[in-house]
């Protein structure tokens, strides 16, 4: 799995003109998901965004969880983050799991993470042709990659 980590002052998910998931400052995940991923995949992921130490203490330094700063998260799928380029200028996205596969665990990965951090995890709709807002704070944009563990 791969999530796009954004730390944003606010973000929003619209489809077809409604607004399905939006937040003030926090987190928006875009989250990709590989037909090899699993239940390690997601327990990685949830451990890391849920410690992950991106929010300013009160020195300004960026040393504070999201349940330390009382921040919010929206995840959107996004199964273009497992875009290759190698062969010529077209996208091929044939690492990115089916929907069929990905759902189930994209959902699991936002009830895992909602369980982690205490609450609601609103999401854009799966499949869907969505519109993401947001105001990058920082910015601060982190790339994490269930294959590539730290």
């Amino acid at each position: 799995m791969r999530v796009v980590v954004q730390r944003v002052s606010e973000a929003s998910v619209t489809v077809a003109g409604e607004v399905c998931g939006e937040i003030g400052a926090g987190l928006l995940l875009l989250v990709g998901v590989e037909e090899v991923d699993g239940q390690q995949d997601i327990d990685w992921l949830v451990r890391k965004i849920s410690q992950l130490r991106i929010f300013n203490d009160a020195a300004g330094v960026m040393n504070l969880s999201l349940q330390e700063k009382g921040a919010e998260v929206l995840a959107v799928s996004q199964f273009t983050l497992f875009a290759s380029t190698r062969k010529g200028n077209r996208p091929s996205y044939s690492r990115a799991a089916r929907g069929d596969i990905s759902r189930p665990i994209f959902d699991q990965f936002v009830a895992s993470l909602s369980q982690a951090i205490g609450c609601a995890v609103p999401t854009g709709i799966f499949g869907a042709d969505m519109q993401v807002a947001l105001v990058n704070d920082g910015p601060v944009t982190i790339l994490l990659d269930s294959r590539e563990p730290e």
